[in-house]
């Protein structure tokens, strides 16, 4: 996985998807259900136990719910975001690393 760092971020309700632009280049494209379908939390996780496994590339781009919707993204500090989505969930704290493990392009699923 790449060490770059994210350059920019930008949610777009329209088209439903959150885009991050990373230093090295590279963007990444979330769609809200997939970002909503990895999210981090223990409760979503399942447990404490579970809460060192990676997220799923494929989860993020295969995950589709055309009711959620993105309520408000605030950053947590320098290294992550959070995310408040319209199904009232907003636990989540999605570091960099994870964002860019979950990135869902055909270049990162390989």
């Amino acid at each position: 996985m790449s060490s770059s760092k994210a350059t920019g971020v930008k949610a777009d309700r329209n088209q439903r998807v959150v885009t991050i632009s990373w230093s090295d280049g590279h963007e990444s494209s979330y769609s809200f259900a997939g970002l909503r379908a990895v999210c981090p939390c223990v409760q979503c996780k399942g447990g404490h136990a579970n809460m060192d496994t990676p997220p799923d590339p494929a989860v993020v781009r295969d995950a589709v719910d055309p009711q959620l919707n993105l309520e408000k993204v605030e950053a947590a500090g320098s290294y992550a975001l959070q995310f408040s989505w319209s199904d009232g969930h907003s636990s989540g704290i999605y570091t960099w690393e994870l964002l860019r493990q979950a990135c869902p392009c055909d270049e990162c699923l390989k």
